[in-house]
């Protein structure tokens, strides 16, 4: 998944977070111990749990009450940038999956408890699904009394419509796994109009046989499905309400709210979706009566308001937005503002990926990984509260992280050894500067950042001309396999505690394609074929073959140097009751919130 502080992406273990990983740290009050309190790799080991997969009776609503919540009143939410998506379909990116868990509801979802343990339960789905021929097959009930907005009953031929609308051409930048599972890596050959022209995937791949059913039909085992389908980007849209592009402006909910305004790249309004039946969701709560989201304000103006905790920001949160690295200690010094602060490990790598259509040579990516300042980007992203430096492309919330991977060094130079990376261009015959094109996202981390890296290439002869992009399009820019871009810096997780989330959608040749993670472009034929292998293998041995492939990845070939693994710092107002960190966005959990005095 992607995350625009990153993208994400979640496996069987359970038999398997990103924007969600197992997080047990959840940061609700740390009191006023002022010592060093930032998140450590050890607690990001905690963090690689297994996730359970819920029955009927897990996954049968109401919600769990929050102890202490009240209802009523309007949340006020703080953004930078407007959300990249509002169509579920398109989503990816992890702004807009924690505000799909507003107003989308999807087969499946995640259930958090206090400590952060996560459970895969039914959504609009009666129990996680219920698998047979040996993993083959998953077949779903609906539940009785769902509804959008509009009091339309959802039925399994929205749940058809749904998925087979990511066929289309108006799906271009959300999750592949359930297509590829279904139709293979050319899946928008199966269906490329999608349902729009009244043709269907057959019954052999997926059957709703009646009102209530929905089956999957698939080539091999896939033990994930239910974490698959708990992602936003797998979300219903109702068939009667599908508008195509102009969905993606003013979507139908399903969920507890629902859009009542929205004014591009200034603000929206959400209201109580009255259609929403509390009964069938075992997930979220609908305690006060709206959000008034503000995407115009700075992450140095959002934090500055909610330390001082005047006026409306006492009922004000950080949607997706950490607090401004230049005042992490006004918060975490003051015991009143840090007992107001959500911390956690994010399952996020931050990484310098190159085009690799366009710096061919090994030898320059390398000389350009060694010079990277890896600690000086990480400062700009709030220091040791917001992150530790990365050797691989693996985050520490996945299991089997090892903490001694380093092979380009950053641990002993951390901002760069320009010496070695001047000494590889040389073997290549780089001519001194010659120009690379760096685009970055229009954040206050991207423009610090920016400066960072271009200084350090300029001292190895590299005249890096900087591109700066909306933060709201920037995923959907260098998604663009024509993108004319040479490098830049994303952030990418684990969908579910897998390897398999991350190397096969981030490092798959065979998965290049407009608006696919793909973003380095790398086509290796044995990282390919280890993929293939590791997917088909029982867990314990295609751990060993995923591990075979991230060295090959980046050690051999180097698509992405990696500068550091993310972490999470958020404020909110003192209104504000039941926040807590969430270990299935990384963000605050936005399910249980409520105002304190409405």
């Amino acid at each position: 998944m992607k995350s625009i502080r990153t993208r994400s992406a979640r496996a069987a273990v359970v038999a398997l977070a990103a924007g969600s990983l197992v997080l047990t740290g959840c940061s609700s009050n740390d009191g006023g111990n002022t010592k060093d309190q930032s998140k450590t790799k050890e607690d990001a080991a905690k963090q690689s749990k297994p996730v359970e997969y819920g029955d009927a009776a897990a996954s049968t609503g109401p919600a769990k009450e929050v102890k202490g919540a009240t209802p009523g009143g309007t949340m006020n939410v703080y953004l930078q940038a407007d959300l990249t998506h509002l169509d579920p379909g398109q989503i990816y990116v992890s702004d807009a999956g924690q505000f799909s868990n507003l107003i989308h509801r999807k087969l499946t979802n995640y259930q958090e408890d206090a400590e952060g343990n996560l459970t895969v339960v039914g959504d609009i789905a009666t129990d996680s699904g219920k698998s047979s021929d040996g993993g083959k097959t998953w077949t779903y009930t609906l539940k009785d009394g769902i509804k959008d907005e509009d009091g339309n009953v959802i039925t399994s031929a929205d749940v058809r419509h749904s998925v087979e609308r990511l066929y289309s051409k108006v799906i271009f930048d959300g999750p592949s796994f359930l297509q590829t599972w279904l139709s293979g890596s050319d899946y928008r050959k199966a269906l490329p109009d999608g349902p729009y022209k009244g043709k269907h995937l057959p019954d052999s791949v997926l059957e709703t046989p009646d009102k209530k059913t929905v089956i999957f039909h698939f080539d091999k085992p896939q033990p994930d499905l239910p974490q698959a389908l708990a992602m936003a980007g797998y979300a219903i849209v109702p068939e009667k309400q599908d508008t195509k592009e102009k969905y993606d402006k003013a979507p139908k909910a399903l969920g507890p709210y629902k859009l009542v305004e929205y004014k591009s790249g200034k603000s929206m309004k959400l209201a109580k979706n009255e259609n929403w039946d509390p009964k069938t969701d075992a997930v979220r709560h609908q305690y006060v009566d709206g959000y008034d989201f503000t995407t115009t304000i700075e992450q140095a103006s959002q934090t500055k308001r909610l330390i001082a905790d005047q006026g409306e920001a006492k009922n004000a949160i950080q949607f997706t937005t950490s607090v401004d690295p230049a005042q992490i200690k006004d918060v975490v010094g003051d015991p009143a503002v840090n007992k107001r602060t959500i911390k956690g490990f994010q399952p996020y790598v931050w990484q310098t990926t190159f085009n690799l259509d366009r710096i061919k040579d090994k030898k320059v990516r390398d000389a350009i990984t060694y010079a990277l300042p890896n600690q000086s980007m990480l400062q700009a992203d709030g220091g040791k509260y917001g992150g530790e430096l990365a050797g691989g492309l693996l985050a520490p919330t996945l299991p089997g992280y090892d903490p001694n991977y380093d092979p380009f060094g950053k641990q002993k130079k951390p901002n760069g050894d320009i010496a070695k990376a001047k000494e590889l261009l040389k073997e290549a015959g780089f001519k001194e500067g010659t120009k690379l094109t760096y685009a970055y996202a229009n954040t206050p981390r991207g423009q610090k950042q920016q400066v960072f890296v271009a200084d350090a290439l300029k001292k190895i002869g590299i005249d890096l001309q900087s591109k700066e992009i909306d933060s709201a399009s920037f995923y959907e820019q260098i998604g663009k396999v024509d993108n004319k871009f040479d490098l830049y810096t994303i952030g990418w997780g684990q969908d579910w505690p897998s390897p398999s989330t991350v190397i096969t959608p981030v490092y798959d040749g065979t998965l290049i394609a407009d608006g696919a993670p793909n973003y380095s472009h790398i086509n290796d034929a044995k990282v390919n074929e280890l993929i293939k292998k590791a997917v088909t293998q029982e867990p314990e041995e295609a751990a060993k073959t995923w591990e075979e492939a991230h060295h090959r990845i980046v050690e051999e070939i180097n698509p992405a140097a990696p500068v550091y693994y993310a972490k999470q710092l958020q404020l909110f107002g003192s209104n504000i009751g039941g926040a807590r960190y969430s270990t299935n966005s990384s963000y605050i959990n936005i399910n249980d919130l409520y105002l304190k005095k409405p």
